[in-house]
């Protein structure tokens, strides 16, 4: 059987086959990134809570090593979050098209949205840690 005849058939061609296994591949890596900037969120807000009462209740941790190493985590989160972020606005392409909604739903469109999600996520974690540790900044002591 050719190619040709495979499309006559109702089964797709090899390189059509080939095509929509990359844009499944594709589309699962976006949706495991649209969890990276949440997982972060996540990840520092135990950091932060679990450190802290090392630091405050069982008094294993000096208080300025602990604020110290916390905000040097923070700021590290938001840079993590941040490179997140830009990588899913690079993937939204609303720059280069200008659409801010695709009402198709094409391959294409559906991977734009996973971007646009992905940028989303990411904005909403860097709020949360920023939140997180803002009280490092305003309090100086645990009582």
């Amino acid at each position: 059987m050719t190619a040709e005849n495979d499309t006559e058939h109702g089964q797709p061609a090899e390189p059509e086959k080939d095509r929509e296994l990359a844009e499944f591949a594709e589309e699962r890596e976006s949706l495991l990134r649209i969890t990276f900037a949440p997982l972060t969120w996540a990840l520092h807000f135990v950091l932060c809570y679990g450190t802290v009462s090392l630091a405050c209740i069982k008094g294993l941790i000096p208080l300025p090593y602990t604020r110290a190493g916390l905000i040097a985590a923070t700021g590290l989160a938001l840079a993590l979050i941040a490179l997140i972020g830009w990588r899913a606005f690079v993937q939204w392409d609303v720059r280069r098209t200008g659409d801010f909604t695709n009402p198709e739903g094409h391959a294409e469109h559906r991977h734009q949205f996973l971007g646009h999600a992905g940028f989303l996520l990411a904005i909403i974690s860097a709020i949360g840690v920023i939140y997180t540790g803002l009280p490092l900044f305003i309090l100086a002591s645990c009582k």
